[in-house]
């Protein structure tokens, strides 16, 4: 009798990384044009600004990449597929909270105080 070691699943290691960094380069730069609109023509629609589909689309794809890529991870040391997406999606979605709601604070924080409002240095 013979135990079969499955392949690990590299093409969606790749594919997950690869969407993860696509999705969050396309945040990214739909973030940064929304913040200089606004510093065009300030409004009080800044935090608002995040509830669009503009920004929430790549956002949400690249919490689908990275829960991907963090499932096939642990599918090679795990060997079990429902149990390793059982682990990525919960902490893929609460990381994804966590940030949502702490870029919401920041931006709250830039529209309060502007570049100067948020200074890392100070401990």
């Amino acid at each position: 009798m013979y135990y079969y070691i499955p392949e690990p699943p590299l093409f969606l290691i790749f594919f997950g990384l690869f969407i993860g960094v696509t999705s969050g380069l396309a945040f990214q730069e739909t973030l940064k044009q929304q913040v200089k609109t606004y510093f065009k023509t300030p409004t009080d629609q800044l935090p608002a600004k995040l509830e669009t589909l503009e920004i929430r689309l790549p956002f949400l794809v690249m919490l689908l990449g990275i829960c991907v890529f963090l499932a096939s991870g642990l599918e090679v040391f795990v060997l079990n597929r429902w149990l390793s997406y059982g682990l990525s999606l919960p902490l893929t979605i609460f990381t994804g909270a966590l940030v949502w709601q702490q870029l919401g604070k920041l931006l709250i924080q830039l529209k309060e105080g502007g570049s100067k409002g948020i200074d890392l240095d100070t401990f």
